[in-house]
């Protein structure tokens, strides 16, 4: 399930490095939002020509097809870097200290694994759709306003990318934390009174 967590960060070269590209996480997390307030907007507008002028958006379902990248992918490696992915630790849970690192590590370098072999998919079916000498630049388009399809399937192999380069990150932070005993700039589950802090000082910021 997903939990509270803590990033611990310090002087490290890891820790700059995993700040400095948490600022990019947090851009392409906020493009994520834009595009789902677009939606929204878009839904808006579509039903509200629907009903008052009997004319809805023309191409609505073309343009929720090319957003729907920017909503799934996104935001997926600032989630990573947050711990807010759902995950069943009801096992990993009870390990503590390296025991709880060697897992991490194992189970980070597989989702890697498979994030590369994505990374290589995605882009796979990105180039077969993008073509310098077709019109806009695309060998497919959407079916009711012809968008050129090739900008959505380019944004998985982006976000993908941007999450290896996390996972990359956690697994130099997972191999530091075997050899120290000490994790830095990756999510550490927090406690239920270290959770309910963290809760209340949301509250208290937000008020």
């Amino acid at each position: 399930m997903a939990t509270a967590s803590l990033v611990l960060s310090d002087d490290s070269r890891l820790s700059k490095i995993d700040r400095a590209f948490l600022k990019i996480e947090v851009f392409f997390a906020l493009i994520s939002g834009i595009a789902v307030f677009s939606l929204m907007l878009l839904a808006v507008v579509s039903v509200g020509g629907r009903n008052f002028f009997n004319s809805p958006l023309p191409g609505y379902v073309d343009w929720i097809e090319q957003a729907m990248p920017l909503i799934a992918f996104m935001g997926v490696s600032y989630v990573m870097r947050e711990g807010g992915h759902i995950r069943m630790d009801i096992f990993v849970g009870m390990l503590k200290g390296r025991a709880l690192y060697i897992v991490e590590f194992i189970t980070t370098l597989a989702i890697f694994i498979l994030m590369l072999l994505l990374v290589w998919g995605t882009w796979s079916h990105f180039d077969r759709s993008f073509d310098f000498n077709a019109p806009m630049w695309s060998r497919d388009s959407s079916m009711d306003i012809s968008l050129p399809i090739w900008p959505a399937k380019l944004l998985a192999p982006l976000a993908f990318s941007l999450l290896c380069f996390r996972l990359a990150l956690q697994l130099w932070a997972y191999a530091l934390a075997i050899k120290t005993g000490r994790a830095i700039a990756v999510p550490l589950v927090a406690d239920a009174a270290t959770q309910a802090s963290m809760e209340a000082d949301h509250v208290k910021d937000n008020a």
